[in-house]
């Protein structure tokens, strides 16, 4: 048994979606996240900046002496997880693979739609996973640049984004039956991107199929918490402005919590 925390890393607010499914599952395991919404979003950084930054926040969660680290982030995942995967003596998670498979089970007619950031649609990952594991399954990949701002932003029920979920999407409408949101930010759109794609194309959250990994990884290391007579012990972490991350935090995880600003 292993009462330390988990660590969670994102480029801003949407690694929540995967901390409020583990908070679900695993409730007596402790969090540390850190989100890092003042250079948000990565999508459209380069490669090398990308891995500069998440290394920042890798080192970082060490600090706080976790004893796994979750990428809840699918452009870091992409360009760096395996890098930091080699280079750690603890489980590091990422959440591209468990969404791939996860719409291999689930596709009835081999057409799988991908939406994510532009580096992680560049770096053609979700495909490539996706055509190992099943060759036959037909991969559409769709950058969505304009996302996770407005998730950041906090203006997901806004008009705005209603507009500009119904336009980027209109390219995939009717040629899918399942639809990976390779962005952690996009289960907060989950509502208007349901409606944009109709109810018979069925979403894939990766974030949440990643828990499921967690768990599994958990339980083969024997490094469960064993404080199931406790409350669980949650630390959050941003680079931006602690007040905003605070409101989407508190709406989306459905409780009080306390953001802390930190600069890397």
């Amino acid at each position: 048994m292993d009462n330390r925390p988990i660590g969670f890393l994102d480029s801003g607010v949407g690694g929540l979606t995967v901390v409020r499914e583990l908070m679900r599952q695993l409730p007596y395991e402790n969090i540390v996240y850190i989100g890092d919404s003042a250079r948000a979003p990565y999508g459209p950084r380069p490669a090398q900046q990308i891995r500069e930054y998440t290394w920042q926040l890798v080192n970082f969660l060490l600090t706080k002496d976790v004893k796994m680290i979750v990428f809840a982030c699918n452009t870091a995942t992409a360009v760096v997880w395996e890098e930091v995967k080699e280079a750690l003596s603890i489980p590091v998670l990422g959440v591209i693979l468990p969404g791939a498979s996860a719409a291999i089970k689930i596709t009835q007619n081999g057409k799988v739609g991908v939406i994510g950031t532009p580096m992680t649609v560049s770096s053609d990952i979700y495909r490539q996973k996706i055509q190992l594991l099943a060759p036959q399954v037909d991969v559409i990949s769709l950058a969505c640049p304009k996302f996770v701002p407005i998730v950041e932003s906090n203006e997901i029920q806004s008009s705005v984004a209603k507009k500009i979920v119904y336009q980027t999407l209109s390219p995939l409408v009717g040629k899918v039956d399942t639809l990976v949101l390779g962005c952690t930010h996009y289960p907060l759109l989950r509502p208007i991107i349901q409606n944009v794609m109709g109810s018979s194309v069925t979403l894939i959250d990766s974030g949440a199929e990643c828990i499921r990994d967690v768990s599994v990884l958990l339980n083969y290391f024997q490094i469960n918490s064993s404080r199931h007579d406790a409350i669980a012990n949650h630390s959050f972490y941003t680079t931006a402005a602690s007040e905003s991350f605070q409101i989407i935090a508190n709406n989306w995880l459905d409780k009080k919590i306390n953001v802390e600003h930190v600069d890397l």
